[in-house]
């Protein structure tokens, strides 16, 4: 509940990818710089901003929906301001403005830094004891903030994180690749990389104030490139920060692992032993008309090179079928890549069509059906998941080191995970939460584990 009854009263709501997450974050923290007290529900506040995702077609519906909810409390209270923010803000621009009525402010990924000055002039409005109808008085038009910026990376700001062990930090926004079913560089313009020293004085923050797990975000993060850093330099130094005991990176892309990265990711002992590496296909010709930039030869000399270095790494990937023009035998061509591949964990996708993006302009009649689509992702399903429970069958006995990230679904238990990412149920009190500890895997419900404490003291956190 909120506790100063002066304060403008803010309610982020995010939606997506660990991108926006952390977007959300640095709404907040700019928020609170601002003057704006954050609250916990939209009812509480006086300005509800939904941040957005635009990747897939149902998220879009997901995310107007909710603005038709929201618009219920606008209507008992005019004063309201709602905003949408974010990749889906960007993608329809004023045109949402159109759809959803209710909605005061559309603003994209490269303006946050201007948040406050934009919900001013909309007359964002004062509790009590503020001038009364302060905010009637001043209240525009509907305004939109959707210019790209090329050099808009948020160096500087803060983000407003919630208590814990674990932290988002990005280091990079933007893509500078042009895959073809892909909006993410229309919204979010291209990379857009922060300093090095900027980047390694947050996370000493972050360590300073009891975080000891950070995952860098990029949208290539793994192309990141500031000054004569490398990815590689700057993953290394940051696993050699004190206090930072787990490190991990999302997403890169196959085309910059390189030799010098997998060494990092081998000798640093903070850097977990999973990698994230989007194949997206297994056919070379899709991959081509995808403009992915490798082969599925290419990718699997990547796994090689990987697995050679860290053995007992664990991969996840992302998968899209019914791609424009995908033929039954380069599905088939898919699903024998997670066999070969054997996927610890796998996002499966149909293809979502992105006005804008240029995979909408593949000529009609290699667009698949809605109905063989949903297929073929069933199908895509059985077999990661298929994969996914005899890899963990294989762990069962297995005694891992894991942190303590929040309470499980079932009471008087908590939920751990382990260096290579696999999620941990076992008793435990809400205030282990934070902490590390070791565990038995004593057996897998095909995606998850249940295990129990080790009660005896551990010297080191295992892998």
């Amino acid at each position: 509940m909120s506790t100063n009854p002066r304060a403008r009263r803010a309610y982020v709501e995010t939606y997506g990818c660990q991108m926006n997450i952390s977007d959300g974050e640095l709404m907040e923290g700019i928020l609170a710089a601002g003057g704006y007290e954050i609250v916990g529900t939209p009812e509480e506040a006086d300005v509800v901003l939904v941040n957005t995702c635009a990747i897939r077609e149902h998220a879009e519906r997901r995310v107007l929906g909710r603005v038709g909810q929201l618009s219920a409390i606008k209507r008992r209270r005019p004063d309201l301001v709602i905003g949408v923010t974010g990749c889906m803000a960007q993608r329809m621009g004023e045109g949402l403005l159109g759809r959803a009525a209710h909605v005061d402010l559309v603003m994209g990924p490269d303006a946050y830094r201007s948040l406050p000055a934009a919900l001013e002039r909309l007359g964002a409005p004062a509790r009590e004891g503020a001038s009364p109808h302060a905010g009637a008085r001043r209240r525009s038009r509907p305004l939109a903030v959707l210019d790209l910026d090329l050099v808009e990376n948020y160096q500087g700001l803060e983000h407003r994180r919630k208590e814990g062990a674990s932290a988002w930090v990005t280091i990079q926004r933007g893509c500078d690749h042009r895959c073809t079913f892909c909006i993410v560089p229309y919204v979010r313009g291209p990379e857009k990389n922060r300093s090095a020293a900027d980047i390694l004085a947050e996370v000493r923050s972050l360590a300073d104030a009891g975080v000891s797990d950070v995952t860098l975000l990029g949208q290539t993060v793994n192309s990141y490139a500031w000054e004569g850093w490398s990815f590689p330099c700057l993953l290394r130094e940051v696993a050699r920060v004190d206090g930072i005991r787990r490190v991990w990176f999302t997403s890169p892309h196959p085309g910059d692992v390189t030799p010098e990265m997998v060494e990092v990711m081998a000798s640093e002992p903070a850097v977990c032993e999973t990698l994230h590496l989007p194949a997206q296909s297994g056919s070379n010709r899709t991959l081509k008309r995808m403009l992915r930039r490798y082969t599925v030869e290419g990718y699997l000399s990547k796994v090689e090179m990987v697995r050679s270095a860290i053995p007992g790494i664990a991969l996840s990937t992302d998968l899209i079928v019914a791609f424009p023009g995908e033929t039954d035998e380069e599905f088939r061509a898919t699903l024998d890549l997670v066999r070969e591949v054997r996927f610890d964990d796998a996002f499966t996708y149909k293809y979502s069509a992105r006005e804008g993006t240029p995979a909408t302009r593949f000529p009609a009649g290699d667009f698949i059906g809605p109905e063989e689509a949903q297929a073929r992702l069933a199908a895509l399903i059985e077999v990661t998941r298929g994969v996914q429970a005899d890899i963990n069958e294989g762990e069962v006995g297995r005694v891992v080191g894991v942190l303590v990230e929040k309470e499980a679904r079932s009471e008087g238990q908590v939920l751990g995970r382990t260096r290579r990412n696999k999620a941990v149920a076992f008793p435990g009190s809400p205030a282990r939460v934070g902490s590390y500890g070791t565990v038995v895997l004593e057996r897998t419900t095909g995606a998850t584990f249940v295990g129990s404490e080790v009660p005896e003291p551990v010297l080191a956190e295992l892998p």
